[in-house]
């Protein structure tokens, strides 16, 4: 494996160190795919000496940035005497599509389909083959897609220039994968609005299980990050000396209309003294000061944060937008700010290091009615927050 560097060159390639890799790569070809979440790896490979006819397997990033031992993908997709290669996993995390010189096919290798119905990787939908023009007589391998899930791009050694070539064909809707959302944006130094190299990591919401990775472009902090819908996101932008910000993606309020393209963009703040930290994930039910279990995983990152620094001292803010009055705007933000702290508290940080106050409407960031006098939602969302700032380093 290699990451792109800041410089534009790619650095020196390492190998994936997988779990008894040499038990199963036995045979006289070999080959992997990494799927989109950057965690799974499937691997075709022979399990007899000297072999040509594959099977698929597949692998998990485990901690310790090793992989697990190859999983065969069971029975329905690896079938005896035949060979079955090339796996390449669309980003719905479901759809598989993979080259097999199985019964029913156009003549060689062709391309094949089918589903995952759970999450064993053993139980899959009958394998369905795509049929012309995907498929030819002859040699039909190595299938991807483009992001929206419309052309596919694979090689075949039918018509062509030399032994094989590439080609693309546009999919008809049953040859699709389930519908994506193509999440692309910058990651900056929020001080100094300079690009900036960081570690991605995407989670589930409220559950914070971490669904993919990824590493931002050294020379524009780019990236492009590609997500199924039915889920709602956090999305977490790290580096070394810098809070690790996050957003969050409502996916599942999204009607599966198709590819969607959304731009967000990344900001981080540096750990100095003065610094305002942004808290987009800590949320409460309306007129209530009580944490959501949606806000855990946020707060957990403020107190990993002071574990870390331990001369480090905060102070916990919350504000509001200009609906109600001032006595009462402060009462909410106060009671807010004062539950993140007492949570915070709780996870064995000293009292000594963490204060906090509601400053109600008294600090917008945004405007919370147009010029017009109307209502401006989106600045009242703006204004609706929980911070802290950097008090001693």
């Amino acid at each position: 494996m290699s990451y792109r560097q800041k410089n534009g060159k790619w650095s020196k390639p390492n190998a994936l160190r997988i779990k008894n890799y040499q038990k199963y790569d036995l045979g006289r070809q070999y080959g992997a795919t990494m799927a989109h979440d950057g965690q799974t790896l499937l691997l075709y490979m022979s399990p007899e000496k000297g072999g040509y006819n594959n099977d698929i397997y597949v692998c998990f990033l485990r901690p310790d940035s090793t992989w697990s031992e190859p999983k065969t993908l069971g029975k329905k997709i690896n079938l005896p005497d035949y060979n079955e290669m090339t796996p390449y996993l669309a980003a719905d995390g479901e759809t598989l599509y993979f080259s097999s010189d199985r019964p029913g096919g156009l003549g060689d290798n062709d391309i094949w389909m089918t589903k995952r119905l759970d999450s064993t990787w053993q139980k899959w939908s009958d394998p369905v083959n795509l049929g012309s023009p995907i498929n030819t007589p002859e040699w039909d391998a190595f299938f991807t897609l483009d992001a929206g899930g419309e052309y596919a791009y694979l090689t075949s050694s039918e018509n062509g220039y030399g032994e094989s070539d590439i080609v693309r064909v546009k999919l008809l809707e049953r040859e699709k994968p389930n519908p994506v959302v193509m999440v692309d944006g910058n990651v900056y130094n929020k001080k100094t609005n300079q690009p900036l190299s960081a570690s991605l990591i995407y989670e589930t919401l409220p559950d914070g299980t971490e669904a993919g990775n990824g590493i931002s472009n050294p020379a524009d902090g780019s990236f492009k990050i590609v997500l199924p819908y039915d889920k709602n996101y956090l999305i977490r932008a790290s580096a070394d000396k810098f809070f690790a910000i996050s957003e969050n993606l409502n996916l599942d309020s999204l009607v599966k209309a198709g590819f969607k393209e959304i731009h967000k963009d990344l900001y981080l703040v540096p750990i100095e003294i003065g610094q305002i930290v942004r808290l987009n994930n800590v949320f409460f039910d309306f007129d209530k000061w009580d944490l959501r279990s949606e806000s855990f995983v946020e707060l957990d990152r403020v107190v990993k944060l002071l574990k870390e620094n331990p001369t480090l001292e905060i102070e916990m803010s919350a504000h509001t937008d200009s609906y109600g009055t001032d006595e009462y705007n402060f009462k909410l933000s106060d009671n807010r700010a004062r539950s993140c702290m007492e949570y915070i508290l709780s996870k064995g940080i000293e009292s000594s290091r963490i204060t906090s106050h509601g400053y109600g409407e008294s600090m917008p960031v945004a405007p919370n009615s147009n010029p017009d006098g109307s209502d401006n939602p989106d600045g009242r969302q703006l204004n609706r927050r929980v911070e802290f700032k950097i008090l001693k380093d």
